[in-house]
């Protein structure tokens, strides 16, 4: 066990209070903070509440990584995707978007309507339009590093230098990050704002619900324009790709000088590039990790099944990350844990047995696991999609590695979002980035690994002869 991170901090009456296992997320009572001056009382929540107000936008969620699932198992065969294959490489960094940028917006936003910051519509409208521009430059920012990373990662093994494809990778990507982030950011801010006005608290449904359009929106962007651009070139058009990369490029420091001017961004457009451009380099691994995969014939059939785990992982250590961050914006100030904050457990097994709220909502997201797998493996099972026969040897190996991606996600998040309110840093604006982006490469690798393990013992794909 690790030494307990809280500081040590008397209470009002002077007396020291005693160190107790509610965890910094809906808990209570909340601490006297004399330094903290905007602390606000957030009621505890049951596992039920939880349970409820989390499963139904995970599961519809879950559909919708499904959904981009099966559009990936269709548009691996596409001549764009055949002829250019470092698009493998941008589709976790691309779909990893909702990550970066509209579930850390929804977590942002999450926590000032918690704290009721957002009362007036003219404070609502200056949030709305300074997150909006802020996320379209790091939506292109995102796009285009994403799509230069792809070109190095599949043309360094090759030895081969495509320029018009590299200008389709570009402008592709660009493209898709642009409009899904401004279509999932539009929606994000419905969703805030919907759910305080039923009660509901928007930590539990805002994130899932990003996804649950997320990656199919993103997805079918960019395999529709990819294959646009990808025709026009081969029509021997090449001023397509590049006019669409110079406008968008242009429009970088526009976008910026919007965010900055913008008083409830403007910290952002300092701090807030490291964590996506990392968390892109991460998912950009994973990407590598399919490309390499779904190149090999024998795994045709992970294609389908990859944005599911990773959607479902990202899903649920969102929720756990956005409630964590609440919790410590309501007690107390940024490089101040609370008082009553327990130690940080380096055990994963006692990190999940504990009483605390934290342990608590982990027990209740890991419980979601294996049910919404099974949901989500049989309805594409009835929908005849992928390649893949649905084998009980396939259903245990398959929720085994999604179950451990979870744990792991779940665990990481404790430390992560703590370390980082004792560093100085917003968790809302860096912790999400990073934890889904190392979902998306742990998922991407646990699913190859349950394919090469299933080939090896003789379960293959069913269009795959021995």
């Amino acid at each position: 066990m690790a030494p307990n991170l809280a500081m040590d901090r008397k209470s009002t009456n002077g007396a020291e209070e005693e160190e107790d296992e509610t965890e910094t997320s809906f808990s209570t009572p909340l601490v006297a903070n004399e330094t903290h001056d905007n602390a606000v009382d957030i009621k505890p929540e049951s596992s039920c509440r939880i349970g409820i107000q989390v499963f139904f936008p995970f599961i519809v969620a879950g559909f919708g990584t499904v959904g981009a699932g099966m559009v990936l198992d269709i548009v691996q065969h596409w001549p764009v995707f055949t002829e250019v294959s470092e698009i493998f490489i941008l589709v976790p960094a691309l779909l990893g978007l909702k990550g970066n940028l509209e579930m850390t917006l929804a977590s942002r936003l999450s926590t000032q309507a918690n704290l009721g910051i957002l009362k007036t519509r003219k404070q609502m409208m200056r949030m709305i339009s300074g997150n909006l521009v802020l996320v379209q430059a790091q939506a292109l920012v995102v796009g285009f590093l994403a799509a230069i990373f792809a070109m190095v990662m599949g043309w360094i093994p090759q030895g081969k230098w495509n320029v018009q494809h590299g200008l389709l990778l570009c402008a592709s990507s660009m493209l898709t990050a642009s409009l899904a982030s401004l279509v999932l950011g539009v929606l994000m801010i419905c969703v805030v704002l919907c759910s305080k006005k039923l009660g509901i608290n928007p930590d539990n449904v805002a994130t899932p619900v990003a996804a649950s359009l997320g990656d199919l929106t993103t997805l079918a962007l960019l395999a529709a324009l990819s294959k646009l651009v990808f025709m026009v070139v081969e029509a021997k058009h090449y001023w397509l790709a590049p006019l669409l990369m110079a406008t968008l490029i242009l429009l970088i420091p526009v976008f910026i000088y919007l965010a900055y001017k913008n008083e409830y961004v403007s910290e952002v457009v300092y701090t807030g590039w490291t964590p996506i451009i990392a968390a892109m380099a991460i998912s950009c691994v994973g990407g590598l990790v399919l490309d390499m995969t779904v190149s090999d014939k024998k795994y045709h059939g992970m294609a389908v099944f990859q944005p599911v785990i990773n959607g479902v992982g990202g899903n649920l250590v969102a929720v756990q990350a956005s409630r964590l961050s609440t919790g410590l914006h309501s007690r107390a100030s940024i490089g101040s844990l609370p008082a009553d904050t327990p130690h940080i457990c380096f055990n994963p097994l006692t990190f999940f047995c504990r009483k605390n709220m934290t342990s608590k909502t982990a027990r209740v997201l890991l419980a979601m696991v294996i049910p919404g797998h099974l949901i989500f493996i049989y309805s594409i099972k009835f929908m005849k999609a992928g390649h893949t026969s649905i084998t009980m040897n396939f259903v245990a190996i398959y929720c085994a590695a999604a179950l451990l991606q979870v744990m792991v996600l779940l665990f990481i998040c404790n430390f992560l979002v703590h370390w980082m309110w004792k560093m100085g840093d917003d968790p809302d604006n860096f912790a999400i980035p990073y934890l889904t982006a190392l979902g998306d490469l742990l998922g991407t690798s646990l699913l190859a690994l349950v394919f090469y393990t299933l080939y090896s013992i003789g379960d293959k794909d069913f269009d795959v002869g021995d």
